[in-house]
């Protein structure tokens, strides 16, 4: 199975819908602000439960160490969503600060954990990519 710069391509789109959200949210109302985030958390808990199943199926194939990095990531998506639901619960000024506070920390940190994934994929699609052309060196040294 060869390798397409396709699913880059896929990836900056979802970067741009992305930041078009985000830059949109500062303009909206409390209300369409809270839709958006329980659309944006359903999204990213879909998108996981499809991770993970896709992980699953390919347990054969897969290396482990790709399982593992699933499983801590679900983890610790679990544990962060807790402690939102936890903070939201609080109704005092000082507890909503300090969500706030957790909160745009969360963002920097996952922002920076998904800009290191795109180094990591940019890493396995160049090193996938001279895996080929070394087979087909191979396969025409062999001939």
């Amino acid at each position: 199975m060869s390798m397409s710069p396709d699913s880059f391509d896929k990836l900056s789109a979802k970067i741009e819908d992305a930041k078009r959200s985000i830059r949109a949210a500062a303009s909206e109302s409390e209300a369409e602000l809270k839709a958006k985030v329980d659309e944006a958390r359903k999204n990213a808990d879909d998108r996981a439960a499809e991770l993970s199943a896709k992980t699953q199926a390919t347990a054969g194939q897969a290396e482990t160490h790709w399982q593992q990095i699933q499983s801590d990531w679900d983890k610790h998506r679990q544990t962060i969503r807790q402690r939102i639901d936890q903070m939201k619960a609080d109704q005092d000024l000082e507890a909503a600060e300090f969500r706030a506070e957790s909160a745009e920390a969360d963002a920097r940190d996952a922002v920076d954990f998904a800009g290191n994934a795109i180094d990591e994929a940019t890493y396995a699609m160049l090193d996938a990519i001279l895996a080929r052309k070394d087979v087909s060196v191979l396969l025409e040294a062999s001939s």
